[in-house]
């Protein structure tokens, strides 16, 4: 059974690839069901090839059909409407809010915490939060599905494959010090675990 929680993804948090990752694989566990819309991935995409160069369309494409195809439900289509009427610090956010409206969505995931002011969002019953504090709500709600989410991720990563301290401090460079800062406790718990059964 889908949740009913919905969120949104602002571009800001898919323009990394570490962070969206980690987002896109948060949105399969179920917890939530995540939300964008074919404006939010233009924005990430073409800000990305703009201080890429090493990237292509091509590969952004890819990368935009998988996380379609993969979050069931994810594009949020005919929000256009709602834009005119709203009012943000920066005009050109307006899509994002108009789209957690017309989805009915809960949150706005977003490194940009000034652009969605309490007092913009209230009226609507939305709230803005940072992925720092998303990811550790998520923990909060069930570990279990979380780690298993942060495992699939970390066992995604190929080329090159990473330790687990340079998976962390590839998080902690995208703002997420303080979920990191949990992973490690709980991996810790975890790895701890598997030697004492070992030992049984």
């Amino acid at each position: 059974m889908l949740s009913q929680f919905v969120v949104v993804y602002d571009s800001c948090v898919l323009y990394p690839a570490p962070l969206r990752d980690l987002l896109m694989h948060l949105a399969m566990t179920g917890l939530f069901r995540a939300k964008w819309t074919n404006q939010i991935h233009d924005e990430w995409i073409t800000n990305l090839l703009k201080d890429r160069p090493d990237l292509t369309l091509t590969q952004l494409t890819r990368t935009r059909q998988l996380m379609d195809a993969n979050v069931l439900e994810s594009l949020v289509e005919g929000y256009e409407h709602r834009i005119a009427s709203l009012s943000l610090p920066d005009p050109d956010d307006r899509h994002v809010l108009a789209a957690a409206i017309e989805s009915k969505a809960s949150l706005i995931i977003t490194r940009n915490m000034r652009d969605f002011p309490d007092k913009s969002l209230n009226k609507f019953g939305i709230s803005a939060i940072t992925p720092d504090d998303f990811v550790l709500d998520q923990i909060e709600l069930s570990a279990e599905l979380v780690m298993q989410a942060i495992h699939r991720h970390k066992d995604s990563l190929k080329n090159p494959a990473l330790t687990w301290d340079e998976y962390f401090r590839n998080l902690q460079n995208h703002g997420l010090a303080r979920s990191v800062q949990l992973f490690k406790d709980l991996i810790h718990d975890w790895q701890s675990g598997i030697k004492q059964r070992d030992q049984i």
